[in-house]
This record gives C-alpha cells, structure tokens and sequence, in this order.
C-alpha cells in the first residue's frame, strides 16, 4: 500500500487518527507530498462532542509535522456551537470559512414516548407498519439480543449487530439488511455508520441515548431518501438514572461535561415545546415551531399556555442581578424556596427577595419557563461553566421593554420506569374480572383432580394475563407469561375451551396485537442455567459465573420452572436444607392454597429456614408436581 502511495497511484488515502499518532506513519507521511487533509466526523476533537476520541486533537500537531501550509477541511453533521468553536481552535482554523446547512429534516416525525410495556409498544408498531424497514438502538448487547430474539418469536425478520459480534456476521447482517432479506436490525449504536440505506422508514430508541447529537444521528437514518420516516424514542428516569451511574467513575470534568450532555437529552424527553424547534435549537439553529407542520407529536397534542411575563421578568431580572454564576437547578431551588447548601449559604438566596416565591407553582412549571427562556433567546447556558446560566442581548432588551408572553407548561410524563423492555404486559389492557373467577373456580377443580395445590398449575399473574389477551389456541397461550410450552400442553386444554366458549358467547373482539414474550427456554442465560444445573454445578458457583447474585438466580430458575420445563436441584438441596426440614417445608406447600414465601415462614418460622431456603423447595415443589 505505501509503495502505492509513493507512486501517486494512491489519490485518496483514509487514515484513522488512531493510526495517524504511530511515528513509523507519522515518518512515512513526511516523505510524500500531502495536498489537502480532510478531518471526517471533526465533532470527536470536542470533549463537548458526543464521540470524543483523544487522538483526534493530536491531529493537527501531526499535520504540521507532515508538512507546511496543508490545506484542511473539517466535517461533521453534528456539532452544536460550542464544538464547532472546539474544532475550529484545536485545529488552528480560526480564519477558516464556515459552511453550515440547516439540521432541519423536514420529512421526520419525532415522537417520545414514556417506556411502559415498551415490548409491546414495539411490536404494535412494526405490525402496523407491514414491509417497511426499521432500526432499533439499545445501549447494551444484551438487550439487543434479547429485542432481535422477541420480535423473531413475534413473526419479525429481525437481525442483532452490535461491536461483539465477529466481522463477518456483521458484514452479512448489513448485507441482508440492505438486500431487504431481514426487515429490522435491533442495535447499539455501532450499526449505520457507513450505511447508505435510503428508504429506512423507522428508527426506534428503545432505550434513551446518551446525547442529542448521538440521538440526532441516530434517528438521521430514517427517510435520506425524502420519504417517510418515524423517529420514535421511549424515555425513562430510570434509563437516565443508570446512564448517571455509568459515569460516577470517570474524572469529575469529564463526569459534569457527560451530565449536562445527557441533562438536555432529558429536557428534550420531559418538554412539551416542539420537538424540531428544541433539536435545531441545540445545534444553534433558530426555527418557528409553525414551519414543523405537525411532525411531531408534541406540535399535534393539545397544550396547556401560561402567561410567562412576570416570573420570566423575575428570573431574568435574578440572572442579571445576581450575576452568570448559576444553573438551572439551583435558579429554581431559589424559587421554589429550597435551601441548596453550600451555594445558597454562601451567596444568601434563602434571604433573597424571590426566595420562595414560586413555590406554589411547582417544579415543572419553573422548569418549563427556564427550558423556554433559553429556546426564546433570553438566556443561555454557559458551556463552559458547567452550563451556568448567562443573560443574553435579547434578555436584556426584554427586561427593559417586556411584553406579554405565553409559555407551554411540559406535560407531567406517564410513569415509564420498567425495570426490564420486555416485562409482562399485564395492566396495559383492562382485565376481565368476570373471566378471571371463572379461570380461578377452573383452576381450583383441574387441582382437586390431579391433588395438587392451584398455584402449580398456573399462578396469577399468568391468570391476570389470559383475562386481558383472551389465548383461544395452544400457541398463543405459550405466550403468557408464565406458561410455556410444557405447561400449556400439561393444564391448557381446558382452560383454552373455557375462554374461547366465553369470547364466542360475550362477542369479545380479541386485541390483534399480542405479544409474545421469549420463553424460558429461548434466553441464552436460562439455557446455559439448564446446562449447568443438568451438570450438577452448585446454583452460588452458577450464579459467580453468570456475574449475577445468587437471589438473581433463583428468580432465573424459578422463571424456568413456572414456564413448565423440569430441573432437578436435589443435589443443591441436599447440601443446602436437611431432610426433616425438607419434608416439612413439603407437607406445607402440599396443604396450602397459597404459594407466598412470607407465608410460609409466618407458618413454618424465620428462625429455621431463610426466604431461599423456601424458594429452593418451591421450585422443586412446582418442577416435581407442576411439570
């Protein structure tokens, strides 16, 4: 390849900046004649970048080794003001000429939702949007494996990619995609760089990311060829609260640049404004919200109109008084009349006059004036002062000749705090308590019969569930939560007659959008449990091996049980609880109706056994009995 260079046979050489820093490339460059450097995705020379990479601001030392007065071009398609006065700085282009298009994509709808039943959400989507083609992006591998496996249960030719996968199942899976051979790739970010796929027609975020710049790349996939494309996000405080504590380890700068990045991810979820107006706003665009013509939701849903004028002239007239030298958070601590130690103490606020003032108006309300403030080019964050807000030319004019102005008060987000994308969709429908006494009284005869307690049967919550979808088929009861394969086909039969004889008599018109949840024999993790229980391995070393706790486990293994697949733990029992205990805790759940561990040790005495010592023989309860 040098010897390519050399020749000049080479016109177009593409170096990584991590490849530019080796001294051996670094000697060869010098040695050829370099006519013009090109710094592609220029944003990674910024801290402030959502993709800084360290050796991308060695880049113009490098250069003025290799050669004098190279001309040099940089490009990105997302930097906010603020970066690109980064770049401009680090690569010594001061003089340079800037050429900036608009960041508006006007053929993309944005759309936040709050994550709740998200599996479900997802999967409605897809099916309603039949032969159109898709990405999903989740921040973790697993969660892109579990996503792709649950949409392929669903009937979705979808497709995992994600950086732990091997080169070449990357390069088919691109591939496939591209040919339209799978219709959804479910990924972390490392898919759709170099994708040149123009009719994706959806991008969803099942988890929120951790930049708007990322965000806006990201859902930039969708509609390049000027055509549709839905850009849907599904927001939770959780989501946000685990991308915090990923970052409780990293140097305190770089920590508060990856807060406030990730704090306007979260002001853009929780606003109600215009969705276009907040994206183009960041990237230092100005934008009236009446050019998105209804394409997001925010500008379709109705909206709740404040009259801003007093308190944005008591905010404004806070900033100028009390000087650049405080954030949002603690400007509406101020007005909310809560103390912030140290700062407060310090500068006296809680004497201040406006101490308090607003208290009656809540935090949202306060957070809705500054988020708008600062969209209306009254005030502006200070980037480098941890986002310290500063009062503008155009804040100033207003103070001295203010006039009426109404804001939009952000609507209060849903609860969307799942634990886990994929949980049971129990809630998200209205549950049929006619059913629900009929499956119960069934429940309870199908266990006289066969001298078994209800609960190994089925359990609640998979009774709750078939109240709500209504299964008339043995595969669409697989499909509860709960069941599985083995025991639908053990108990099932008379339970599907019951709830196809009551839809047929009650006229039900059953949902078209079930979901189906992986079953516990589909997960990696639930099989690799199976093969090292199958190998007599101690549940405590499975546990340290997977990385999860031992409590963790059990709940893996009791979900295994309760979808019908047998395990014999005997060995780990054995070693765990002595065999009169064993038989007691049996004679227990023999006798009993109920299968709630408190239960049983109200009954059985918390000074003998502990809550795992009953789960251990509840699950070998259920798996002897029930499977």
């Amino acid at each position: 390849m040098k010897a390519d260079v050399s020749s000049g046979k080479t016109k177009l050489l593409y170096v990584a900046p991590e490849s530019l820093t080796k001294e051996d490339n670094v000697a060869f460059l010098q040695t050829v004649n370099i006519s013009f450097v090109a710094v592609d995705e220029a944003h990674c020379i910024s801290e402030w970048g959502h993709d800084f990479r360290p050796e991308y601001r060695k880049i113009r030392t490098i250069i003025n080794e290799v050669g004098d007065n190279i001309p040099i071009i940089a490009l990105t398609a997302t930097a906010t003001p603020k970066v690109q006065s980064d770049i401009r700085k680090n690569l010594q282009m001061t003089d340079a000429t800037l050429f900036k298009s608009s960041f508006n994509r006007s053929n993309l709808y944005y759309e936040v939702r709050p994550k709740k039943n998200v599996v479900k959400e997802i999967v409605k989507f897809i099916k309603n949007n039949p032969g159109k083609t898709g990405i999903i992006y989740c921040l973790s591998r697993k969660k892109v494996e579990e996503i792709a496996e649950i949409l392929n249960i669903n009937g979705i030719k979808a497709l995992p990619y994600h950086a732990g996968l091997d080169a070449k199942t990357r390069a088919e899976t691109q591939d496939k995609f591209l040919m339209e051979d799978v219709q959804v790739i479910v990924a972390t970010i490392a898919f759709g760089m170099g994708i040149d796929k123009p009719d994706v027609r959806y991008v969803i975020h099942h988890d929120i990311p951790k930049s708007m710049e990322g965000y806006y790349q990201e859902t930039g996939r969708a509609g390049r060829d000027g055509g549709e494309g839905h850009c849907l996000a599904f927001y939770s405080k959780k989501d946000v609260d685990k991308l915090l504590k990923f970052m409780k380890d990293k140097p305190v700068s770089e920590r508060e640049i990856g807060t406030q990045i990730l704090k306007e991810v979260v002001d853009y979820s929780e606003s109600s404004v215009c969705r276009r107006k907040q994206i183009l706003h960041y990237f230092g665009e100005k934008f009236d919200e009446t050019g998105c013509n209804n394409m997001c939701d925010n500008c379709r849903s109705s909206k709740t109109y404040f009259d801003a004028q007093e308190d944005l002239i008591k905010l404004l007239t806070f900033i100028k008084e009390e000087g650049d030298k405080f954030d949002d958070q603690h400007i509406m601590n101020v007005f909310m009349g809560q103390n912030n130690q140290p700062i407060s103490s310090c500068y006296k606020h809680d004497e201040h006059k406006f101490f308090g003032s607003g208290k009656d108006k809540g935090y949202n309300y306060w957070n809705s004036l500054i988020r708008q403030a600062e969209l209306s080019d009254f005030v502006k964050k200070d980037i480098d002062h941890y986002g310290l807000l500063m009062l503008t030319d155009e804040g100033r004019k207003y103070l001295e000749n203010p006039y009426n102005i109404k804001y939009i008060l952000n609507r209060e987000m849903e609860a969307g705090d799942e634990e886990d994308g994929d949980e049971p969709s129990q809630g998200s429908g209205t549950l049929d308590v006619n059913l629900l006494k009929m499956l119960k009284d069934l429940r309870k005869k199908v266990a006289k019969q066969k001298s078994l307690p209800p609960f190994v049967i089925f359990q609640d919550p998979s009774l709750d569930e078939m109240c709500i979808h209504y299964p008339i088929t043995m595969e669409e009861l697989k499909r509860i939560h709960g069941v599985g394969a083995g025991k639908a086909l053990k108990f099932g039969a008379p339970f599907l007659e019951l709830i196809k004889k009551y839809v047929e008599e009650n006229n039900i018109e059953r949902a078209q959008d079930f979901v189906v949840k992986g079953t516990a024999n589909k997960s990696a993790l639930k099989v690799s449990i199976i093969q090292n229980i199958d190998r007599k391995i101690a549940l405590d070393d499975i546990a340290n091996a997977k990385g999860i706790s031992y409590e963790e486990l059990l709940k893996e293994v009791e979900s295994i049980v309760n979808s019908g697949t047998k395990l014999n733990i005997n060995y780990f029992i054995d070693e765990m609880i002595d065999k009169v205990r064993q038989d007691e805790v049996y004679d227990y759940f023999r006798e009993t109706e109920d299968d709630s561990i408190d239960k049983a040790l109200q009954e059985l005495g918390e000074e003998d056994y502990t809550y795992e010592d009953i789960q251990l023989m509840r699950i070998k309860f259920i798996s002897e009995f029930g499977n």
